[in-house]
């Protein structure tokens, strides 16, 4: 067990970054190369060990944190290994990538500092692959079933991970030239550097997934996926939420604004080596970012990385509060004020948080050739959101960047009507509590990740994975000992409890 009075003599003290100069002189992750420990198993005998431990509950995967921190406390790295991919299969990711709803449920939370929970999990990733613990696993034995993943993202290769280990020959779909979805192409390398995909993909082509790509199942230039379900016992729908959401204010078609995520996707192209220099590019520009999400803050760090005169990020909310509302308990997770490392390195250039609150864009103004040169942006009220008169303001813009988030899955193409998928009130794949697409029309089809859930966490897209891999290998084999760590319907804990769609 860890210290049991850890949590009273040991302060938080959470990995450091790397200095601000130094990391925006690079593409590497922004702790990449420093010593973790022993730092992190100092912090990771903070944890209480609680009798109930709501990290649990607030992470939708139910990783089992108090476990893994007692081994990390005292480096049995081998057994903190194993017991944190007992629930996730990309620890590595998540460690990365996820803003870490454990740590506000952490029971600690309610009058002090939380376990630096998000960074135990990344050091036990990390060592376990410096100690050679990622090996393959393949299945004993084989099923003799079929079953196609309709993408590689997070869910679809959880999904396929978990459908490869039970016996089945699952076949993974990607349209894109690389696999790996958001996780390759939307995610900058500074956040986390794709050597840790690639060894993923490595060790689930030795246990016997096979990946497809430049396939776009139901388009053009893909396998019909009716036909594709014909030759399959089971297909797993998995192509995440992509319909963006658009900015229709006079100026949107001027040379200069894109879509958060084609910008993205060229920056992460350059890195792949498909590009020597970025087809668009923040390089002497006045760069907006029009969203104040994690897409916008990692277009924030992507345009400080590529050499822009200056970055500014508009959110129509209201800039959060230091703590807690009323109507945000512990142990869910709140909307406060907080600093991501693109916003840091920002402040740390700039003197200023780039952040502009309760604002939005009114129109966009552009110069003789037709590209954008400005932006008009008014102050907006808290609630109705309704423009605020006597507050319109102009602002430099060379290079306008869209981060409004996404409506649910494409639109495009013909892989729902193929399919027979219908939406659901929120303009998702509809499917029931067991993962199994609405309509009717194709039974064995099932819906995981961002496609039925909407936008989403990594940690959800995971867990959903796994849930949805447990209800396929039940319906192949009439039975399954896969785990299943959500209900389709299930939304993230509010002061209500975990919420279903018939509670909203």
């Amino acid at each position: 067990m860890t210290d049991p009075f850890g949590f009273l003599k040991i302060p938080r003290d959470a990995v450091p970054a790397r200095p601000v100069e130094e990391r925006l002189g690079d593409w590497r992750e922004v702790h990449a190369g420093q010593a973790l420990l022993p730092l992190v198993s100092r912090q990771a005998d903070r944890c209480m060990d609680c009798g109930i431990p709501f990290c649990h509950t607030g992470c939708p995967l139910g990783n089992l944190i108090p476990e893994w921190n007692a081994y990390a406390a005292h480096a049995d790295w081998r057994a903190a290994y194993e017991r944190l991919h007992a629930t996730n299969n990309f620890p590595e990711v998540t460690g990365r990538l996820c803003p870490a709803p454990c740590e506000d449920a952490c029971v600690l939370a309610i009058n002090a500092d939380p376990v630096t929970i998000k960074n135990v999990e990344q050091t036990i990733a990390d060592e376990g692959l410096r100690l050679g613990y990622m090996v393959p696993r393949p299945p004993e034995r084989r099923s003799g079933k079929t079953v196609a993943v309709i993408g590689s993202g997070p869910a679809g290769l959880a999904a396929a991970q978990q459908l490869t280990r039970a016996g089945h020959a699952v076949t993974v779909h990607e349209r894109a030239d690389r696999i790996g979805g958001l996780l390759r192409y939307g995610i900058p390398e500074f956040k986390m550097e794709k050597a840790h995909l690639e060894l993923r993909i490595e060790q689930m082509r030795a246990e016997g997934t096979v990946f497809v790509t430049g396939e776009d199942v139901g388009g053009a230039a893909g396998a019909g996926a009716d036909e594709l379900r014909g030759r399959c016992d089971a297909v797993v729908v998995a192509i995440g939420a992509g319909e963006r959401r658009e900015l229709p204010v006079p100026g949107r078609a001027l040379h200069g604004i894109h879509q958060a995520m084609d910008y993205l996707t060229c920056a992460n192209r350059v890195r792949e080596g498909d590009y020597a220099v970025s087809p668009v590019t923040a390089e002497g520009r006045h760069v907006v970012v029009v969203g104040g999400g994690d897409t916008g803050s990692d277009c924030l760090g992507t345009a400080l990385r590529q050499g822009a005169t200056s970055v500014v990020q508009l959110d129509i909310n209201p800039e959060p509060g230091p703590g807690r509302t009323d109507g945000e308990p512990w142990p869910v997770y709140p909307k406060t004020y907080r600093i991501s490392h693109a916003h840091d390195e920002a402040r740390g250039r700039e003197g200023r948080d780039p952040r502009l609150f309760s604002c939005a864009t009114l129109r966009f103004e552009g110069d003789s050739s037709g590209r954008v040169r400005a932006l008009h942006l008014t102050a907006v009220e808290p609630v109705g959101r309704g423009p605020l008169a006597g507050t319109e303001r102009v602002i430099p813009a060379g290079l306008v960047l869209l981060a409004l988030g996404f409506s649910g899955p494409e639109r495009a193409g013909g892989l729902r009507e193929q399919l027979g998928l219908e939406l659901d009130e929120r303009g998702n794949f509809a499917r029931n509590a067991g993962f199994a697409a609405g309509g009717g029309r194709a039974p064995g089809v099932f819906v995981a990740g961002d496609a039925g859930r909407g936008q989403s966490l990594v940690v959800w897209a995971i867990a959903e994975g796994r849930a949805a891999a447990a209800a396929v290998d039940r319906y192949l084999t009439g039975s399954t000992c896969l785990p299943a760590p959500v209900a389709a319907h299930d939304r993230p804990m509010t002061a209500l409890g975990r919420m279903r769609y018939g509670d909203l």
